[in-house]
């Protein structure tokens, strides 16, 4: 699959069928003037905190603003670290239960990430921590400036697929997409506002 960059202009979902996953998009859950309420209250009303991680021997800060949130006891791991949640804010409890009718999955918690202009960005990875158990659904809602989302197959480097995710829209992973493929959010120098991204989870165990 040669990488490319289709824009979805039709409401609805689209399904887009990768080797090893799924994906299914919907490019316009929410309105522009609900995404842009939504948008300026989770900017105003989470406490955001550029966390580090331990990478070749020292620690270095990751480039964007996190925050964890979910039921108690949804406690996360990644890049050595474990995250207990912050109780749930009105504005993503009314998120979830948009996505959950379309995810027809009852999520449990939330990683927020905050995008501050095209300088922030999320490496290649997988969300295939052992909390998340096999095939997890992953919920990605995003909001404020478009950004490029890359995915690469692990082992078959000829599978590539590229979107931009625009505002208000919802991605959803699923079937052995994590266990399969990476993905990323590049950094790019064109001048970018603020970008959040919101991906919902299931952690299968509790802490």
């Amino acid at each position: 699959m040669d990488p490319q960059l289709p824009f979805f202009s039709e409401p609805g979902s689209h399904l887009i069928p990768l080797k090893d996953g799924e994906l299914v998009y919907f490019p316009h859950l929410f309105s522009g003037e609900e995404a842009n309420l939504l948008l300026k209250a989770l900017l105003e009303n989470i406490h955001w905190q550029q966390e580090s991680m331990m990478m070749y021997g020292k620690q270095v800060l990751f480039p964007r603003l996190m925050a964890w949130f979910g039921d108690a006891g949804s406690s996360y791991s990644f890049s050595g670290k474990t995250y207990h949640p912050f109780p749930w804010t009105k504005d993503l409890l009314y998120i979830k239960n948009r996505i959950e009718k379309e995810a027809g999955v009852t999520f449990n918690s939330v990683l927020a990430n905050r995008y501050r202009n095209g300088q922030d960005s999320m490496g290649w990875h997988a969300d295939d921590e052992p909390e998340l158990g096999r095939d997890p659904v992953i919920a990605s809602v995003n909001l404020g400036a478009s950004r490029r989302f890359m995915l690469r197959h692990k082992t078959e480097k000829d599978q590539r697929y590229e979107l931009e995710l625009q505002h208000g829209s919802l991605l959803i992973m699923k079937g052995a997409l994590q266990h399969h493929w990476q993905h990323q959010v590049p950094k790019t120098t064109r001048p970018l506002g603020e970008r959040i991204n919101l991906t919902f989870r299931v952690i299968r165990h509790t802490c």
